[in-house]
């Protein structure tokens, strides 16, 4: 499959700056992969859609405040984005900076009248960060890491967040997750669903583009993932896996082809993987050319996929972190 194979036409106003508010009142675009059918709905109407036995599987990492302004020698400004704590007391951090060649091993970079120094570069634009609690460091001083297609504001940065976030290490947040309310899960649980949680910390495997002419040349970067006890339970008694968003489908599939419930995912998946935990599919509205993207036409078919993505346009759905929602049903592992 070519990259290009990824690309579709959007027009920019379809682009949300903004959740819909209340979050349960987002639109909610049903595709049924057996029927090939496209229903539409509001996300509060969910429920109606799973079944008793079901196991939805929720992503409860928490998003850190990771993109730091820092000053270098002689004043000049860089950012840094943290993706991921490589060290064993929070002290040894792999970052993205801009502007990466601005830096050099040994700078020492400062945050107020606190410092930083840069360690090694990676590849990608990536360094290794070196300083005395980072994630205190980035509570202070730390901006919530937007995309880059919404405008940064106070009320943003609020909203970036799910409502059952809690193990914090993220660089991205979960997106599918941001349609829930405390009164929506209740009624997942009243459907006969049970709700599990596991851990992904989002970082560049989320949402780097494919850069690669074939989709098979590109390689996702790693990100730490754990699946408790529960979940795993949860996930082997269930009828039905219900994966809220790509990084808890990653998750599961990583340790159903591994066998492993904690570790680093570089799982990518694409048209043609074998699917073994999820039946259902809850995401939101990808951008072009994306590994998430990708993992959704995998899922449920590209043409029918191609198809619900000129069918949004078409009925002006909102698009990326903050858009509507699809859920995909008898797809995956259900195929």
């Amino acid at each position: 499959m070519l990259t290009g194979e990824l690309d579709y036409r959007l027009p920019e106003e379809l682009i949300a700056q903004r959740p819909a508010s209340p979050r349960g009142s987002s639109r909610l675009m049903v595709v049924d992969v057996h029927n090939q059918s496209i229903e539409h709905r509001v996300f509060r109407d969910l429920p109606r859609f799973l079944r008793p036995g079901d196991a939805v599987v929720l992503n409860e990492t928490k998003v850190l405040p990771a993109r730091l302004p820092v000053r270098r020698p002689g004043g000049g400004a860089s950012e840094l984005l943290f993706l991921r704590d490589i060290g064993a007391k929070g002290n040894l951090w792999e970052v993205m900076a801009r502007p990466s060649r601005r830096l050099r091993a040994g700078m020492a970079l400062s945050v107020g009248d606190e410092e930083l120094r840069v360690v090694k570069p990676l590849d990608g634009g990536r360094w290794v960060i070196a300083g005395t609690d980072v994630p205190e460091m980035l509570r202070r001083h730390g901006h919530m890491p937007l995309p880059p297609y919404i405008e940064a504001t106070p009320e943003a940065e609020r909203e970036y967040q799910t409502v059952y976030a809690r193990n914090e290490g993220s660089a991205a947040a979960p997106t599918a997750g941001l349609h829930f309310t405390r009164e929506v899960l209740g009624e997942v649980e009243k459907a006969g669903a049970r709700i599990s949680r596991v851990t992904l910390h989002a970082g560049p495997g989320t949402f780097s583009p494919v850069r690669t002419e074939k989709l098979a040349d590109h390689r996702m970067h790693a990100e730490h993932y754990r699946v408790p006890d529960e979940a795993a339970r949860a996930v082997e008694e269930a009828k039905r896996v219900v994966a809220v968003g790509t990084t808890v489908t990653r998750t599961l599939e990583s340790w159903a082809a591994t066998g492993v419930r904690e570790g680093e995912s570089e799982l990518f998946i694409y048209p043609g993987y074998r699917w073994r935990a999820v039946g259902v599919l809850l995401t939101n509205f990808h951008l072009p050319r994306s590994t998430l993207l990708a993992m959704v036409m995998a899922f449920a078919g590209e043409d029918l996929v191609r198809e619900a993505y000129e069918v949004a346009v078409r009925e002006r759905y909102r698009f990326f972190s903050f858009g509507d929602a699809m859920l995909l049903v008898g797809g995956g592992r259900a195929l």
